[in-house]
């Protein structure tokens, strides 16, 4: 196939074997997630047949992460987020800790290595945000009480995994730096973004939304809301190192508290649902 397609193979290879894994999962009363797993596999290096490329399906489906808490944000504001923090934190913490004690122990008996444990251990502390958001989505669950508890906890899960990814060279013995240096730049980093979009993003963001608005030019909104979840999301991860999914999450929840939050819900929906499905069979290529 000649190399200007094999991004567009990939992409409409994705598409129609998770159209086909995701209707054939619904008649098995199976989640559609299932169906795009499998449509995953269908295409995978692991098969015969066609296959995708795997990096360029894994770059969609970072923007389907971006899209889905882009969408999450804007239903949950700073209060809901507030209300829930005294079971998310102390639930989140203790979670991480047990899992990471729990992983260590299991690798004890198999004979590996403390450094090798604790990275299983804190491997297997972080839940996926994706798929837990998608299935209090599928079930009608994520308006809820219990929820916004579980929105609350995968936050502090994703700002844990800013240190988690500082500490794991330092586990391996792969730094070249101070650690703690290392873990108290990240902190101040990532506190940075988050003050920068509170205090800075709730006043701007809104008010140039609300002027897009005002054009009355449909083509402009919707390019406006794509390129503030994707430009928040990579200018997150880019000069502040925090992940993607958290910067869009931030992003959707400082325009969950403005005027135009349902437009520019109802605007994202389709990227959300298309690019999403994409992040699913990228894992199912895995």
């Amino acid at each position: 196939m000649h190399h200007d397609l094999a991004l567009f193979a990939t992409f409409t290879m994705a598409i129609l074997t998770a159209f086909a894994g995701g209707y054939i999962a619904r008649k098995l009363g199976l989640p559609t997630l299932v169906g795009y797993l499998l449509a995953g596999l269908v295409i995978g290096p692991f098969t015969p047949g066609f296959v995708g490329d795997s990096g360029d399906i894994s770059q969609l489906a970072e923007m389907g992460v971006i899209f889905m808490m882009f969408g999450v944000g804007l239903h949950f504001s700073l209060k809901d987020l507030w209300s829930v923090r005294r079971i998310a934190v102390p639930g989140a913490v203790f979670q991480m800790i047990g899992a990471t004690i729990m992983g260590l122990l299991l690798t004890q008996l198999w004979g590996w290595s403390v450094s090798s444990g604790l990275v299983l251990g804190l491997s297997i502390s972080i839940a996926s945000t994706v798929v837990l958001l998608r299935g209090l989505a599928d079930n009608g669950l994520l308006n809820t009480a219990h929820g916004k508890v579980a929105v609350g906890w995968l936050v502090l899960e994703d700002l844990a995994t800013v240190g988690i990814l500082v500490l794991m060279p330092v586990l391996l013995g792969q730094t070249t730096g101070n650690a703690l240096e290392n873990i108290v730049v990240a902190v101040l980093k990532t506190a940075v973004f988050v003050a920068i979009m509170l205090f800075l993003g709730a006043r701007v963001l809104p008010w140039l939304l609300t002027q897009i608005a005002h054009t009355r030019s449909r083509e402009l909104f919707i390019l406006a809301v794509v390129a503030l979840a994707l430009g928040t999301a990579f200018g997150a991860a880019e000069f502040f190192g925090v992940s993607l999914a958290l910067g869009a999450f931030l992003a959707g929840v400082i325009i969950s508290e403005s005027d135009i939050s349902h437009q520019v819900g109802a605007e994202i929906i389709p990227f959300r649902d298309i690019f999403s499905v994409l992040f699913f069979v990228s894992v199912g290529m895995l």
